[in-house]
């Protein structure tokens, strides 16, 4: 069997590496090249992250697998991904599980029901999603109607909203357990946005939420929002598909808060959900001891490298101008003494 350069880059050098948990979750939506670019992944290069994850020994498992051993408290195994689709689109159907079925490999679909109750020829039907699920396909949450949570429908004060937001939830489940049975505790914020007030509805519902940050999951990271690797448009190429599959969770402070978010002047932010633009919150990450800090790099989407100022055992990172409105993120790597992985972390914000 021949083996590219980009596995022989990525794969060999871990097998001379020390043992290193991480366990990984990706996103995708479209496996298409007829649908809009910046959602879609090609089926040669949603073929190709298959071959790669096969290739360099991971092992691919349900989702709620590793959702079950963060809950208990348990170490992730390294080197396993668990493979996502979001909104339940028909080209998952046609052309990616038949992909997936030659591996073996278990999958979830994250469904809004309304397009399914529309019978939308985008998507796929009840009876397809049935089909799936048969083959060992879990069937997830997505909402209703895919709206931005965030966002308050005319009319709505805070209570008629949040009672809103429950009910996105709360209806999509009892669609889905009409259709296809017992669901599954599993929820993706649409658009993968969200702010604390979404967070606590979904948790008091009992649900694991997911977002769309990219990093690898870790002990610490917050059953409410865990993040995945989002693909589609420009990214997936066979580098940055490898880079992201091998990444590490950074090694931040377990006791405390190992993530706080501040304003400009230091004072404390309690919401990813800024109000109006012009605002450059302060990520602060405090991270374990020994940690070499001054390995970090670190960048806000849409502006470029951020300089973090570091203090002893933590790292500030700012934009370097005002956000604008709409979504951004700060994400911070660091070299983890490993070659081809990466420590990983990054932190939504959502601007309105």
């Amino acid at each position: 069997m021949k083996i590219s350069s980009i596995y022989l880059y990525f794969f060999l050098p871990l097998l001379l590496s020390p043992f290193v948990q991480a366990a990984v979750v990706l996103q995708y939506h479209h496996i298409s090249e007829e649908t809009p670019a910046s959602t879609s992944t090609s089926p040669e290069r949603f073929a190709m992250h298959l071959d790669y994850l096969q290739e360099a020994g991971f092992d691919v498992v349900p989702l709620q697998d590793l959702v079950d051993l963060l809950r208990a408290g348990k170490s992730l195994p390294d080197r396993t991904a668990a493979i996502t689709f979001d909104d339940g689109y028909i080209s998952i159907y046609e052309t990616a599980w038949p992909l997936l079925k030659e591996k073996g490999w278990p999958f979830t679909v994250f469904v809004n029901t309304e397009p399914h109750d529309q019978n939308s020829s985008l998507f796929m039907s009840w009876d397809q999603l049935r089909e799936i699920k048969a083959g060992g396909a879990t069937i997830a949450n997505h909402g209703v109607s895919h709206q931005y949570l965030l966002r308050r429908q005319p009319g709505q004060d805070e209570a008629d909203w949040k009672a809103w937001v429950a009910a996105e939830i709360t209806d999509a489940e009892k669609r889905i357990t009409a259709e296809i049975g017992d669901p599954v505790k599993l929820f993706a914020y649409p658009f993968g946005e969200y702010n604390n007030a979404i967070l606590e509805i979904a948790d008091t519902l009992g649900y694991t939420g997911f977002g769309q940050q990219s990093g690898p999951l870790a002990t610490f990271s917050d059953l409410r929002a865990l993040p995945r690797f989002p693909f589609g448009g420009t990214y997936g190429d066979a580098q940055d598909f490898a880079t992201k599959v091998n990444s590490l969770p950074m090694p931040l402070a377990v006791d405390g808060q190992p993530i706080r978010l501040e304003s400009a002047d230091g004072q404390p932010i309690d919401d990813i959900l800024l109000e109006g633009p012009g605002a450059r919150p302060v990520m602060v990450l405090q991270f374990e001891e020994g940690f070499d800090t001054g390995r970090v790099n670190c960048f806000v989407s849409g502006q470029g490298p951020a300089q973090p100022r570091v203090e002893q055992d933590r790292i500030f990172v700012q934009a370097e101008q005002p956000l604008t409105s709409g979504r951004s993120r700060y994400n911070c790597t660091a070299g983890s003494g490993q070659p081809g992985r990466f420590y990983w972390y990054s932190q939504p914000w959502i601007i309105e």
